[in-house]
């Protein structure tokens, strides 16, 4: 059994387009060594996006808690609200973006466990 929270994540991931990601679960040792699939929190600022990418193996479902995205997934614009959750397959390139006025946050659940060699930038 492994327990986690946020608040203990002491070094989310930060990318240069000001997403944090803070792994819950996961496959390293500070978060559980699942295989199976992971967990993470992301928050978003307004203006601020995730970077441009896809990944081989791994299937991605994101469930947003609170705030407005507008998600690309291989060209095709959606808008995100609260309660709703997205399914991202293995190959589709995606980037989510914080369109709206307060923090964007979600959840997003890797299978198998996300690991940095399977994600690849889009060109």
């Amino acid at each position: 059994m492994y327990i986690n929270e946020k608040s203990t994540v002491l070094n989310p991931l930060l990318n240069q387009k000001g997403e944090s990601v803070y792994e819950l679960i996961g496959h390293s040792v500070n978060s559980g060594q699942a295989g199976a699939h992971s967990l993470a929190v992301i928050v978003i600022p307004p203006g601020c996006s995730s970077q441009q990418h896809f990944h081989k193996l791994g299937e991605e479902t994101y469930y947003i808690l609170s705030g407005t995205a507008k998600m690309v997934i291989n060209g095709q614009q959606f808008k995100l609200t609260p309660g709703q959750a997205c399914l991202i397959q293995p190959y589709e390139h995606h980037q989510i973006t914080n369109n709206g006025k307060e923090n964007l946050e979600f959840i997003a659940i890797c299978a198998p466990a996300w690991t940095p060699d399977d994600s690849y930038p889009s060109l």
